[in-house]
């Protein structure tokens, strides 16, 4: 007989035997999960006294929750504990692999086990934002109807990749990375635990802040690098910062291009180089870098910050912008990393102005609102037979015929005249632009 048939190869072994061996071998992160609320660390805003997931996992509440947060803060840990809430089935489903059928045969027998027993359950939908609208569908008549209790699980911001009947059938709550305070705690745990390292690895102290400072608030990442670095150095092992460093390369950096992570570190990015803080722009510009984002993307929104917030302040940051998106195009990572920082560095040192981007704001503003008016017949195209019975092109006057450059002369549309819409700072080179500007208006308008 073939007991591979049988019960995965453990045919005739005892259950709770064939149990305790599947979670030797689970991984540092899945055997140190926590078994009840109060083993959790961190979230305490979410898990005060009254509290709505606090109140869901004692079984007080009956509502459907849609877990927001970055990995490894504890989205599945705490759809487990719901579901233990007062006895409640417990069903998983990956989006990653579940489809329409797989959705509706959990929801099927939920509903056969609620009219049967009176058992409730508990769905737990991981990587939700994943289903494809046809999916998240399927799911709202269970919810509205309460045959499952959803507890579904996100990276990504839910009113981005979730659709909005789900999303008011369920309280969105957002989970936060967790404090470097939490992570040691954690660590801790898990070198002293049975069910961890059980003490046979010394963690000496700059290599447990390291493990700290690596996780980025992401408990599931400091102790995959635990785990790691413990089975290089054996049991009865000194785990120090030179074996730690050499086990684990570098932090992997928490970002998805499609995300709202990627908007988050994108308006960082802009935000700090028009604050002129040049060191934490650098910081953003490296994040996206390392996480692979393309560089085409980050020498667009240069180019555009050129403009919208350097502008006439210093006309050169422009150029330089542009040369760094040629460059990009030129030459690609890693070198052109090189450009794209050179262009962050002159737009967050360079002197700050929006002024180009208000006075187009307010042109276009005009023009939406109907202030367009008739282009002055002496501006207009004199260069076909018949313009000049039209009127068209007859008194113009050609600035370079005099001294100045410049002369009185009408060039907006009657409804328009004397209209300001560049208004320039008194930083940079706008500075000059300042002093310059009202004697060319007064020029052009006949006010001297």
């Amino acid at each position: 007989m073939n007991e591979g048939l049988f019960d995965d190869g453990l045919f005739g072994v005892d259950p709770e035997e064939k149990a305790a061996r599947i979670a030797a071998n689970a991984p540092l992160a899945v055997r140190m999960r926590p078994r009840t609320l109060d083993e959790v660390v961190g979230q305490d805003h979410l898990l005060g006294p009254g509290a709505p997931l606090r109140r869901l996992v004692e079984g007080s509440s009956p509502a459907s929750i849609m877990l927001y947060g970055p990995p490894g803060t504890g989205k599945t840990t705490l759809a487990t504990l719901v579901s233990q809430a007062t006895g409640r089935r417990f069903a998983a489903l990956s989006a990653l692999s579940a489809g329409v059928k797989e959705v509706r045969a959990v929801i099927e027998e939920a509903r056969r086990r609620l009219v049967r027993a009176g058992e409730s359950t508990v769905l737990f939908i991981d990587e939700v934002h994943r289903f494809s609208k046809t999916q998240q569908d399927a799911l709202l008549g269970a919810v509205e109807d309460r045959i499952v209790l959803l507890v579904a699980a996100t990276t990504e911001n839910p009113f981005f990749s979730v659709v909005s009947p789900l999303l008011s059938r369920s309280l969105v709550l957002q989970l936060r990375p967790l404090t470097d305070d939490a992570v040691r705690v954690l660590v801790k745990r898990a070198v002293e635990d049975e069910r961890g390292l059980g003490g046979a690895v010394t963690v000496e102290q700059d290599a447990e802040d390291h493990l700290v400072r690596l996780a980025g608030g992401d408990a599931r990442r400091a102790l995959t690098a635990l785990e790691a670095a413990a089975d290089s150095v054996g049991p009865g092992g000194v785990l120090d910062l030179a074996t730690l460093e050499a086990t684990v390369d570098k932090a992997a950096v928490r970002y998805d291009r499609q995300g709202d992570q990627h908007y988050d570190v994108t308006s960082a990015f802009i935000k700090s180089i028009r604050g002129s803080d040049v060191d934490a722009a650098l910081h953003y510009l490296a994040r996206m870098i390392e996480a692979g984002e393309d560089p085409r993307f980050i020498a667009r929104r240069l180019v555009i910050h050129a403009s919208e917030d350097v502008g006439m302040a210093d006309p050169t940051a422009l150029q330089t912008c542009v040369a760094a998106a040629q460059a990009v195009q030129l030459i690609g990572l890693p070198e052109c990393a090189l450009n794209l920082a050179q262009a962050t560095i002159h737009l967050a040192t360079a002197p700050k102005s929006n002024a180009v981007t208000t006075a187009i704001g307010e042109a276009m503003s005009d023009v939406r609102k109907g202030a367009i008016g008739s282009v002055p017949a002496h501006l207009r195209d004199g260069h076909y037979a018949g313009a000049a019975k039209l009127g068209n092109a007859q008194g113009y006057r050609y600035p370079h015929d005099v001294p100045e450059g410049v002369l009185t002369q009408q060039y907006a549309p009657d409804d328009l005249v004397g209209r300001d819409y560049y208004q320039p700072t008194g930083r940079g080179a706008e500075r000059v632009l300042a002093e310059r500007l009202p004697k060319l208006r007064k020029v052009v308008r006949g006010q001297e």
